[in-house]
């Protein structure tokens, strides 16, 4: 089976902020988003692969057989837009996006252009409910 490409790295993650956020706003993001995640999960940021910050860990293992670790929690300050990782996409939460704020949708990431734009009360609680259903889901 192959393996998962997005692994835990020994990078240190400050180090990584500041040399791939492109502007000072996604730097300050980053800090904030790094002091949240960790109140919410418990966890200290780590890196996974090459551009994800990452909080906590879990096994999944799908119907299919593929499986693999991931974290709880995670973020990227992408080019575009900072990639959050902390929405399970389960038709059971779509009512905590309701008043997140200004954000656009992947399949089970969100995107936002910067942390003012987002209601951050509204995220904890989303991040909190995500960690809830992969505890609940995947032991």
């Amino acid at each position: 089976m192959a393996q998962n490409k997005t692994q835990p790295t020994e990078v240190n993650v400050i180090d990584f902020i500041h040399s791939f956020a492109n502007t000072d706003q996604k730097i300050k993001d980053s800090l904030e988003l790094i002091e949240i995640m960790k109140e919410v999960s418990g966890f200290e940021p780590k890196m996974w692969g090459p551009s994800i910050i990452g909080f906590g860990e879990y096994h999944y293992k799908y119907a299919s057989g593929h499986e693999g670790n991931a974290p709880l929690l995670g973020f990227s300050p992408r080019k575009s837009a900072i990639s959050l990782y902390a929405y399970s996409g389960s038709e059971e939460h779509k009512h905590l996006l309701e008043n997140l704020g200004k954000f656009k949708m992947g399949k089970s990431c969100i995107y936002i252009n910067k942390l003012a734009d987002i209601n951050i009360e509204e995220l904890k609680t989303l991040m909190k409910e995500t960690i809830q259903f992969l505890k609940t889901t995947y032991g």
